[in-house]
């Protein structure tokens, strides 16, 4: 346990000092589901109050972020078609750049649907339990969405360090980076952690108001 501890502190340190490499090493510890446990918890926890205190993000964050990238990678692979078949240009980084946009309107968008509540779920078949069962598939949504976090964060932290202490930079470019992309992995998912304990405090409201537990929502809904 003491050897944990000091792994997770090692990580800390890692981070403090803003070095890839120390970073790296870090989170190729034991410790690192530790860390990302308390990422999931406190830091879902912070941006569910922020998100909550600023309402206008709270409407619009992810759908904005979803329709600003799409509208970037359409506009990129528009101009560049007609650049490349027209006039015999292309820029170097046009087919590169859009599958690491594409990579963040999809986390955004899976942060978006979580609000909405419009991931698969059963909704029918929950509808005929009573409200403790539905509220216990409820919570056992929350577990789940939760531990998918844990390892989705962890494993994109990794990835994103590792990129950075490469120096990977996106193919046609001098000097993007792509860990920046890459670092949108964990951050929506942090989001998306919010959503789910968003979703939670109102489930767990509802139950206590006797409101019904079951909605069915569909995407675009709100």
């Amino acid at each position: 346990m003491s050897s944990l501890l000091n792994e997770l502190g090692t990580i800390f340190q890692a981070i403090a000092s803003l070095d890839w490499f120390d970073i790296s090493d870090a989170l190729n510890s034991d410790a690192a589901y530790l860390f990302g446990a308390i990422v999931v918890l406190v830091g879902g926890y912070v941006f569910m109050l922020a998100l909550r205190s600023i309402p206008f993000l709270d409407k619009y964050f992810e759908r904005t972020v979803l329709v600003g990238t799409y509208l970037t990678i359409a506009t990129v692979i528009f101009v560049e078609v007609i650049r490349r078949f027209v006039f015999q240009v292309q820029a170097p980084w046009s087919t590169t750049l859009p599958p690491y946009l594409f990579l963040v309107m999809a986390w955004a968008g899976c942060a978006y649907n979580t609000k909405l509540r419009s991931h698969l779920s059963f909704s029918e078949l929950r509808l005929k339990l009573p409200r403790k069962g539905q509220l216990a598939c409820l919570f056992l949504d929350a577990v789940l969405w939760l531990g998918f976090s844990l390892i989705v964060i962890v494993t994109s932290l990794k990835q994103t360090a590792n990129s950075g202490a490469n120096f990977q930079i996106l193919l046609g470019t001098d000097n993007v980076m792509q860990w920046w992309f890459y670092a949108v992995v964990p951050f929506s998912w942090l989001i998306l952690c919010a959503r789910i304990m968003e979703n939670l405090a109102e489930d767990i409201e509802r139950y206590r108001n006797d409101e019904p537990l079951i909605q069915l929502s569909a995407i675009g809904g709100d």
